[in-house]
């Protein structure tokens, strides 16, 4: 397998799914909003046919109030890569090529301008891929907890908010509802990347609070 015959498509979440629960170390894809997804092939295929050897998500932020903590003037053009994952025996550099051919599709077909994305230190994950993208490092997550309602993620603080729908939540919390569970989340980097000038230079003087 050559890197440079390796090629990148845009496809649906249904191409992606087993490929993504089957490779990404969550083994899960539940909770996430995803509107974008893409598939890296190599030729090497059985009946000359492509081989899925990479896949990856991009979505809206999984967790309330995200997209406006990073980007407040316009929220509406941050998207998350949420999963990102390919086979054992890739040519090195695999996985940024890809982010590199999925920025590109992002920058040129969509409205977003600014991709986050996180390096799960439980995993053992720095942010190796994301540096040689050149995405910027905003620094680390606190641990913190989340909760989990109907397979939607809320941070824990959004219990405090006085809503019909948080006050729904807590009296369900009260019940103890099975479906709302309280998850721990281990400190994570965080990094993110600008698909135009303007947000790669408020990227260069973000400073994360956390």
């Amino acid at each position: 397998m050559d890197i440079n015959d390796l090629t990148v498509e845009h496809i649906i979440r249904k191409s992606v799914d087993r490929f993504v629960k089957k490779w990404h170390y969550s083994n899960s894809t539940r909770g996430l909003h995803v509107s974008h997804c893409f598939g890296l092939y190599s030729p090497d295929g059985k009946f000359g046919l492509p081989r899925m050897v990479g896949a990856m998500m991009y979505g809206i932020p999984a967790m309330y109030g995200v997209a406006e903590r990073y980007y407040p003037d316009d929220p509406s053009v941050v998207i998350e890569l949420n999963r990102l994952c390919c086979i054992d025996d890739t040519p090195k550099n695999t996985e940024s090529f890809f982010i590199g051919k999925t920025l590109k599709w992002l920058k040129q077909n969509t409205k977003y301008r600014l991709v986050l994305s996180y390096a799960d230190t439980a995993q053992g994950h720095e942010g190796i891929i994301y540096k040689a993208t050149n995405f910027h490092n905003l620094g680390m997550t606190t641990p913190d907890r989340v909760l989990i309602v109907d397979g939607e993620k809320y941070h824990s603080r959004m219990l405090t908010k006085k809503s019909p729908k948080f006050e729904a939540i807590r009296q369900r919390i009260k019940k103890k509802d099975e479906n709302i569970q309280i998850e721990e989340t281990p400190t994570k980097h965080i990094y993110a990347h600008g698909l135009n000038r303007k947000i790669r230079k408020y990227l260069d003087s973000f400073e994360i609070k956390v």
